[in-house]
């Protein structure tokens, strides 16, 4: 489960562990925040293995996949969670520096792929699946910054192609979500009321609202395949 250590990724962490599942906690940066996800995966009494690796580095991520299957023994669910961004406004076009095309697209786009190739020989030998979580900023284009939504538009296109060459044994499948309460969106809170304004449901998600999501995609289902299921209360329909 990569981008694991808060947010979603510790929501949908905790959530697999108490179904039983052995978990694979994996972080770049935040290192004490990763530890105490772990932590409270190993209480529920399920395997746990910490495993530090940007998904930006294609090495990285195959030393990572490789680890999973040989401690863990197999994998049943990929969970990409690893995202990137800046906030930039997208009317500030020269803010757009190729710096910040590459960065946002290695990790979010080349970092998703790099992931959903490494663990699909193990997916396949165990029937799993790939949940990705993605964004309606890739289907509204509206979002932090225009290389953010792009590359979540992106990823949208390949949750569809990885489901055509993965199946019929391994399903592929993505979230989108609107606005998450997460650190990322601190000190945003009035752009996020705005937003919110035009939902059916006048609120952000929460890390489990999108957990929900994934476990579902993940565990709930055995046909769905290629789909975007947007979670956001009805804001983008």
């Amino acid at each position: 489960m990569t981008g694991s250590a808060t947010g979603v990724g510790r929501a949908c962490a905790l959530r697999f562990a108490r179904l039983g599942y052995a978990v694979a906690v994996n972080y770049s940066k935040s290192e004490a925040e990763a530890r105490e996800t772990a932590a409270a995966v190993e209480a529920t009494g399920v395997p746990v293995l910490l495993h530090k690796a940007t998904i930006a580095d294609d090495m990285q991520v195959r030393a990572m996949v490789a680890r999973v299957g040989a401690e863990l023994g197999g994998l049943d669910v990929l969970v990409n969670n690893a995202a990137t961004t800046h906030f930039v406004q997208h009317a500030d076009l020269d803010a757009l520096t190729d710096e910040v095309w590459d960065e946002i697209f290695q990790v979010n786009l080349k970092g998703t792929f790099y992931c959903c190739r490494a663990a699909l020989p193990l997916l396949k030998e165990r029937q799993g699946n790939i949940v990705t979580v993605s964004s309606v900023a890739g289907l509204s284009g509206q979002g932090s910054s225009i290389p953010y939504c792009a590359s979540k538009g992106a990823v949208n296109t390949l949750t569809r192609s990885l489901a055509r060459v993965a199946g019929p044994d391994v399903r592929v499948n993505a979230v989108a979500p609107g606005p998450i309460l997460t650190r990322w969106l601190d000190g945003r809170e009035a752009q996020i009321e705005k937003y919110l304004e035009q939902a059916a449901i006048k609120r952000a998600a929460t890390p489990d609202d999108i957990a929900d999501a994934v476990l579902y995609l993940a565990t709930g289902t055995t046909l769905t395949t290629g789909q975007v299921i947007v979670v956001d209360g009805g804001r983008t329909m």
